[in-house]
């Protein structure tokens, strides 16, 4: 009783802004526990209806774990996150340790394994069932982490140095050359993938999202999505997700394939955006423009870009005369994907009008963007693996 007094003490004497900082750390973890739960929910939907009777909702909580991303505890039926995986982790995160905690649930309450070890044969199967990553607890990292602080990009596969070597060459100030060697990148990274998935060999695939869950995603982040897939060898898919400031389930898009491929995309992607937001605030500066404009503009710019990617793509004719290798699909990629998505649907809706003459505008933009660098270089603070280059 004495030391519920003093920590109420303790609480009174704390100046305003410690009280703010925890009351808003607070209510952001009821918004994040609610949308965890809400994920429990879809991912319960995917075990067999008896299965699913059998596994009950549990208590979920967010506390300090130090050096550990999430726990079950049985005795409890409670799952558990680590506030600092909740803080500073995106959701495809923060729901990769979810599910691979329920997954010992599941083991537990539905499949019988008490009494097996901890990642046995009925965790396995829980895992399958939820597509969850068995991995994903302990010192396991995320695989953003992964993927920009593991290994290096293969630097040891010649290929992959001719292709550094020829982004570096996209820095040239003349356009001509610029453009020349970004398409000359892009054709290497074809061949490269085309002859591995020829070769049928054992490849590894992950799935990651890319931008954050939002209720609403405007006609340009589909365009966006297509020219990902159309061009770097992955594979998209709009899946539900919740959105924290809304606390409601909204949509993102999630691409899958290697560890290389989805590095390049995600890059590829993000660059795009973030030069949409710039090139767009230059272009509406002095004029009247709403945000529906800003579509037309964005839409223009990834087709005028997806056209210099054309030209480059396997399927493309080459000036010389030669045949560049037919572009044929990954079947190792599809059935990851199929397994992880075994129910699809595709929807279709009619877009609003739009400005000709804007389009056309982000087009040429478009048709300017050059890839350079590498992948995951960077020149100090000033990021130059995207560039623009105007026509004299």
């Amino acid at each position: 009783m004495a030391a519920d007094f003093k920590q109420q003490s303790l609480w009174d004497d704390a100046p305003p802004a410690a009280k703010n900082a925890f009351e808003l750390q607070s209510s952001l973890e009821r918004r994040i526990l609610r949308g965890l739960m809400a994920e429990w929910e879809n991912a319960r939907w995917l075990l067999p209806d008896a299965l699913r009777q059998a596994v009950t909702k549990p208590v979920l909580a967010i506390r300090d774990m130090p050096g550990r991303l999430g726990c079950w505890n049985p005795a409890k039926r409670e799952i558990t996150l680590g506030r600092e995986i909740v803080s500073g982790g995106r959701w495809d995160d923060l729901k990769e340790v979810l599910l691979h905690e329920m997954a010992h649930q599941v083991a537990h309450e539905g499949l019988g394994a008490a009494s097996e070890t901890d990642h046995g044969d009925g965790f396995r199967k829980a895992c399958a069932l939820l597509r969850a990553n068995p991995a994903a607890s302990g010192t396991y990292r995320s695989l953003r982490e992964r993927l920009h602080h593991g290994e290096d990009m293969e630097d040891r596969d010649r290929i992959v140095v001719r292709i550094h070597k020829l982004m570096a060459l996209a820095e040239s100030s003349n356009p001509n050359e610029a453009h020349a060697a970004m398409r000359k990148a892009h054709e290497l990274i074809s061949r490269h993938n085309v002859r591995l998935i020829g070769q049928k060999g054992p490849q590894e695939y992950h799935s990651m999202f890319l931008g954050a869950p939002r209720l609403r995603h405007f006609r340009e982040s589909y365009h966006l999505a297509h020219l990902i897939q159309n061009f770097y060898f992955v594979q998209c898919m709009w899946i539900q997700a919740w959105v924290v400031e809304k606390e409601k389930m909204g949509r993102v898009l999630e691409i899958s394939g290697t560890r290389k491929n989805i590095t390049i995309a995600e890059y590829v992607h993000d660059a795009l955006c973030r030069y949409i937001d710039s090139a767009w605030e230059a272009y509406r500066r002095g004029k009247s423009l709403n945000r529906y404009r800003k579509t037309d503009f964005a839409v223009g710019i990834i087709e005028g870009f997806s056209t210099t990617l054309q030209q480059a793509s396997p399927s493309a004719p080459r000036r010389d005369g030669g045949d560049l290798p037919v572009c044929i699909e990954d079947g190792a990629l599809t059935r990851y994907v199929a397994r992880r998505y075994p129910h699809v649907r595709s929807c279709r809706k009619k877009g609003t009008g739009h400005d000709p003459r804007v389009l056309a505008d982000g087009t040429e933009k478009g048709k300017q963007l050059v890839i350079a660098r590498g992948i995951t270089q960077n020149d100090g603070f000033k990021d130059r693996r995207l560039e623009y280059h105007r026509q004299e």
